[in-house]
């Protein structure tokens, strides 16, 4: 509905980002950003209500002044070790020998009906695929001629509490969760081209504190997983080896950092400051290298190595796309070429208009990605509810058809 106005909120371990947009005829127009260093959360995950609920206040009141509008609801994004993905299929037969839309629904239902432990809640019910009698390959069987009909799905499922910890601090930083969004599926939403998605890639979405990757074919996600280490790491590596603060250890990565030490030219040199009032030392910037270098190779294998056991591999027929704030480090995108053994690029945001400028970076793929799916979703807005409060309002339902029977 054009002139709507969709908030993505990108509730990441170094930063906390909220980017408005508003629905026009040809788009979404990007026309506030807001920004506020990432305190409460690890790996991902909030770790401290009241700082995470104080960063998030800070990045929408300075959303909200470049908008010119108030925020009252987010679609928010989620990440963290507790993430778990796996594939499931479900069969049924064809009543009416065509698909109908109950069917459709039906299939799905019967795909999803797997046993969920009681501490994890289910944030994505993903269609791969619809298969009638052996046609396989369809995204929408609506109309077509059969006896049965197969849908293969991917589900992602998160720890409750980690859900119900960022519901909660969204709430109390005065916001309504419409809905809670893997980050790496949020992210291909801007970075991804049709073509990719439909030949096959492999998103890896480098964060501050996580490390994440959605593989994609024929238009549908076929796996996903997530490694809790990411560009935090590489700050702390830094710290250590240069013996120098965590802080400054960040600006060093930002401005001299490069994957690749062999892309480094011999002479340069980096100023780095000292701690507790010492001074500061000039050192090469290869040494900068050899401490990255490795430690961005780690992170690549360790994700190469799940690319390899979700044996999906040769999907990613069109090659890798790293986005998220660590991607800016130099050297990133040839590291992945020489790990993955495939071509390999920078995911930038992506079919926005507006403050196209400000959002394009990668660290803004994230939060620019949750409005594109806020754009395409139901326009139900039905807010996300967790599962103890999904079990709450059965409960209740079922007390008052207890008590319509009695009487």
């Amino acid at each position: 509905m054009a002139g709507e106005i969709i908030v993505g909120l990108d509730i990441g371990t170094t930063k906390i980002c909220a980017v408005v947009g508003e629905i026009q005829p040809d788009g979404v127009e990007i026309i506030g950003i807001g920004s506020h260093p990432s305190e409460g959360l690890r790996k991902g995950v909030v770790i401290n209500i009241e700082d995470t609920v104080n960063s998030i206040k800070e990045a929408v009141e300075e959303a909200e002044t470049m908008a010119g509008c108030e925020i009252s609801s987010v679609y928010a994004g989620i990440a963290g070790g507790h993430i778990k993905g796996f594939n499931t299929p479900g069969v049924i037969p064809l009543k009416e020998k065509e698909v109908t839309k109950k069917d459709i629904q039906h299939v799905i239902e019967a795909a999803s009906a797997v046993a969920i432990p009681m501490d994890r809640e289910v944030i994505h019910t993903l269609v791969q695929e619809f298969i009638v009698d052996d046609q396989d390959g369809i995204l929408d069987p609506l109309g077509m001629s059969g006896v049965r009909l197969e849908a293969k799905v991917h589900i992602v499922t998160g720890a409750v509490t980690s859900a119900q910890n960022i519901i909660k601090c969204a709430n109390r930083a005065g916001l309504d969760v419409y809905d809670i969004v893997l980050e790496s599926l949020a992210s291909s939403e801007s970075v991804l081209t049709k073509e990719e998605r439909n030949l096959g890639s492999a998103l890896i979405d480098f964060g501050g504190g996580t490390t994440d990757l959605a593989l994609f074919s024929r238009g549908a996600i076929k796996h996903t997983s997530v490694l809790a280490l990411g560009g935090d790491n590489l700050t702390y590596d830094i710290a250590v080896g240069l013996r120098t603060p965590k802080l400054e250890a960040e600006k060093i990565k930002i401005r001299y950092g490069c994957a690749l030490s062999s892309l480094i030219g011999k002479e340069e040199t980096i100023e780095v400051p000292g701690v507790g009032g010492r001074k500061p030392r000039t050192l090469s910037r290869q040494i900068l290298g050899e401490i990255l270098e490795p430690r961005v190779e780690e992170i690549f294998s360790l994700i190469y190595g799940e690319l390899l056991r979700s044996e999906c591999e040769e999907l990613a027929s069109s090659g890798v796309v790293i986005t998220g704030g660590s991607a800016e480090l130099a050297g990133v995108s040839e590291m992945a070429e020489q790990i993955f053994g495939a071509p390999a690029r920078v995911g930038y945001p992506e079919g926005i208009t507006g403050l196209t400028d400000l959002v394009n970076k990668p660290m803004y793929a994230t939060a620019v990605g949750l409005i594109l799916y806020g754009a395409k979703a139901s326009k139900q807005k039905k807010k996300f509810r967790i599962r103890d409060s999904n079990i709450f309002h059965l409960v209740m339902a079922r007390m008052k058809r207890w008590f319509k029977d009695i009487v």
